[in-house]
């Protein structure tokens, strides 16, 4: 029914250029419904990243979703990271830092900003979710076409996987985790720790994933350069993990993760107009 191709943390500045080129073969050899990149275009936001991300990016098929990760504010202008740390990011990619969207009748994805230009705590690369931003893009997702697959996007992720090489320490994650499946989101799709993981959200059914990309850079962490595939059908969403060995991709690692059915029928799909309880409860 529907395939995304997943990129993220290619950190323009410190890329593997062979990797990232045969990427863009893939992706134009692959029919897909949607590119999706999550984050961290480039490695210190300098001009010079941002302009050669823009130019991989606008090499991938359309449609094309893009959002915002930590490496993707000016390093060294404190200034931008206090009044505009995302101006360059929107002028390089042209999508919006905040609450941008993409919709089809097969796939909704929403993006939520997790990166912070400054915070206060030591590490600025931890990630941060604001409830108020949740609920927006959880009722968003609420207005999901009928037997679409819902994604929410965002750079770090919201539940942690044990066995990563880092975290993504997102303050209230878990909180909003739980509100994203409780609005029958179906996977909720990061990069940050540069290693590829599915696992489920601990509501319910259980049928809500949390979706982790490895990277295209050459900042690796016990995996090899790689990119996500996800396909769908009705019952079953699969996730593989395509790693470069050098010369080309190979499937890495593969997730077969069963299919929530509640949103593929007007019946018992979350009620577009109404927000579940979790979520009111952030109102």
């Amino acid at each position: 029914m529907g395939r995304i191709l997943q990129f993220s943390d290619v950190h323009f500045g410190c890329e593997h250029k062979r990797a990232c080129a045969a990427a863009l073969d893939y992706a134009h050899a692959t029919p897909n419904d949607l590119v999706l990149i999550t984050g961290d275009i480039t490695q210190k936001g300098y001009p010079a990243e941002f302009a050669a991300a823009r130019d991989w990016m606008r090499a991938m098929p359309e449609p094309r979703f893009v959002i915002v990760g930590n490496h993707d504010v000016p390093y060294w202008d404190a200034i931008a990271r206090v009044f505009h740390p995302w101006r360059a990011f929107e002028t390089a990619t042209g999508f919006p830092a905040h609450d941008g969207q993409f919709a089809s009748h097969e796939v909704m994805v929403r993006g939520v900003v997790t990166a912070r230009g400054f915070q206060a705590r030591p590490n600025w690369s931890k990630g941060v979710i604001d409830l108020d931003q949740t609920r927006r893009a959880a009722e968003a997702l609420r207005q999901a076409p009928i037997g679409a697959l819902r994604i929410l996007a965002c750079h770090h992720p919201l539940i942690e996987m044990v066995g990563t090489p880092m975290t993504g320490d997102v303050k209230r994650g878990d909180e909003a985790a739980l509100i994203f499946a409780e609005a029958g989101v179906d996977l909720i799709m990061t990069g940050h720790v540069h290693v590829p993981f599915a696992m489920p959200i601990p509501l319910a059914d259980h049928c809500s994933y949390a979706v982790g990309c490895g990277t295209l850079s050459h900042r690796e962490r016990g995996s090899p350069p790689g990119f996500n595939q996800v396909d769908w059908d009705a019952t079953t969403i699969t996730v593989t993990a395509l790693a470069w060995d050098g010369a080309a991709y190979h499937s890495h690692q593969v997730w077969r993760l069963p299919r929530r059915q509640d949103t593929r029928k007007a019946a018992t799909a979350p009620d577009p107009n109404v927000p579940g309880e979790l979520e009111k409860a952030v109102v």
